[in-house]
């Protein structure tokens, strides 16, 4: 198996930065806005985004959450092994509040439709968005599409993108796998 480097950290800072702004561009204040990210890899992404939205651009009241979709997911109950549920940390309403969804990388878009399904619990959102680190755009099961995306990727279906975070592994990067 080998490995290819897609982002160093480096492209990774600069990308964060520029989703950022791109948000920053269409919610201006954040005052209507949430973001929550997905359980368990985009939760990296969503702090981050947090994190980089209040400190250097100044965003004061900026809510975000995680949210699980283990029990969500059409596959649920097609896996040999039992699926591990992580936690849901929603501690406001959405109901009328633009979403913006954040996950790592979007393939076959099943992991969006389960969340959308998953956020219906909540509240009845005014608008839904989505935010990818990465999206693979010919692997796609479903129409969906992000609105805000840091690197498109040609991987074919061998191919695996691994994004690492510092975080879990020590080191910020994308890596295509080759199996």
């Amino acid at each position: 198996m080998s490995k290819i480097t897609l982002l160093n950290s480096k492209d990774i800072e600069i990308i964060l930065h520029r989703l950022a702004c791109q948000l920053i561009e269409n919610h201006n204040d954040f005052t209507e806005t949430v973001l929550i990210g997905l359980q368990p890899r985009g939760s990296y992404l969503a702090k981050r985004l947090s994190n980089l939205l209040q400190k250097d651009y100044n965003i004061k009241k900026l809510e975000s959450g995680l949210l699980d979709i283990t029990f969500f997911r059409d596959d649920f109950r097609r896996r040999n092994a039992p699926l591990a549920a992580t936690s849901t940390e929603i501690n406001f309403l959405i109901e009328d509040k633009k979403v913006v969804i954040i996950d790592d990388v979007l393939y076959s878009g099943r992991s969006v439709r389960s969340a959308l399904t998953a956020l219906q619990s909540y509240g009845r959102p005014k608008k839904i968005e989505l935010l990818v680190l990465i999206d693979r755009r010919f692997s796609r099961h479903l129409p969906i599409q992000p609105n805000y995306r840091g690197r498109q990727v040609d991987a074919i279906n061998e191919e695996k993108v691994l994004v690492t975070w510092k975080e879990t592994h020590k080191k910020d990067a994308v890596y295509i796998e080759q199996r």
